[in-house]
């Protein structure tokens, strides 16, 4: 039930779930930790959300997209009311709706590869986690770059698209990744920059088969499609991962894809990306 306007909103209350589990100590680590998230479109908005309920405190987030009415299929923040608005503004009022005494700075910015390091030495300082959800391979390449040489607590999202089924997610170190295409991306440049290790969250199914649409250019990327529920249980998980580093839990990782078989999907195409032997 939806409280009232005018209702007093009871802290106390608003975590009573949360202290079940994590105790005073988690409750306490979760409200004083700050998260810094780049991107806040279908894993990054639903991740932030995620979050705030789980009672995490401070937050930094970082995204230049507006609105749009393709987002309405996976974005927490994607609503007929909320279209054409900056994302990050409407991410901050969903925050703070769900708790009045977070503190949520927001920037309406572009994270690029040569802007990274600019913007994670300004913050590197007081953020103690970073989650990853860009979809610019070249960003993603150059926070992975970053967070490996200055051991920055970071945790990176990895391609959703083309996906079907979520029991197929898992965290994985980046080099343990199959048959994703942005991990094996990511892999290869990781490798020849020298990156020691990646954590990621990933799908190891196969993707779907699809067509690029008529006239359109490859750029355009016509043929990624994201189903609606595939963004927001991998903003959920990275979110789970997040809050269990904070309050020292064990993260209790699921298998890694490596050590299963992928669920087979009909609409596969025949490529695979499984990672050579000496991977």
């Amino acid at each position: 039930m939806i409280p009232a306007a005018g209702v007093a909103r009871s802290a106390p209350e608003r975590t009573e779930k949360l202290r079940v589990i994590l105790g005073d100590a988690g409750v306490s680590a979760l409200a004083d930790a700050c998260v810094m998230v780049l991107g806040t479109g279908g894993v990054g908005s639903n991740c932030v959300e995620a979050l705030a309920r789980g009672g995490v405190g401070r937050f930094v987030l970082v995204d230049r997209d507006v609105v749009s009415a393709s987002n309405l299929n996976r974005q927490a923040i994607a609503f007929h009311s909320t279209l054409g608005q900056r994302k990050v503004d409407v991410m901050r009022r969903m925050v703070l709706d769900i708790n009045p005494d977070a503190h949520v700075e927001v920037r309406d910015d572009f994270v690029r590869a040569d802007n990274v390091a600019a913007l994670l030495d300004a913050y590197r300082a007081r953020v103690d986690w970073v989650v990853d959800a860009i979809d610019t391979v070249s960003t993603k390449i150059a926070l992975a770059e970053y967070a490996d040489r200055t051991h920055l607590p970071m945790i990176s999202s990895m391609g959703g698209g083309n996906k079907l089924h979520p029991e197929n997610l898992g965290f994985a170190d980046i080099y343990a990744t199959v048959n994703c295409p942005l991990c094996r991306i990511m892999r290869k440049e990781c490798r020849k920059r020298g990156v020691s290790g990646l954590k990621v969250l990933y799908s190891c199914e196969q993707p779907a088969r699809t067509s690029v649409a008529e006239g359109a250019v490859r750029s355009d990327r016509s043929d990624l499609g994201t189903m609606s529920y595939i963004p927001p249980i991998m903003g959920q998980m990275i979110a789970g991962w997040v809050i269990r580093q904070i309050c020292g839990l064990d993260p209790s990782e699921s298998p890694t894809c490596a050590h299963r078989d992928a669920r087979p999907n009909p609409s596969v195409g025949a490529g695979s990306d499984t990672p050579r032997a000496s991977r």
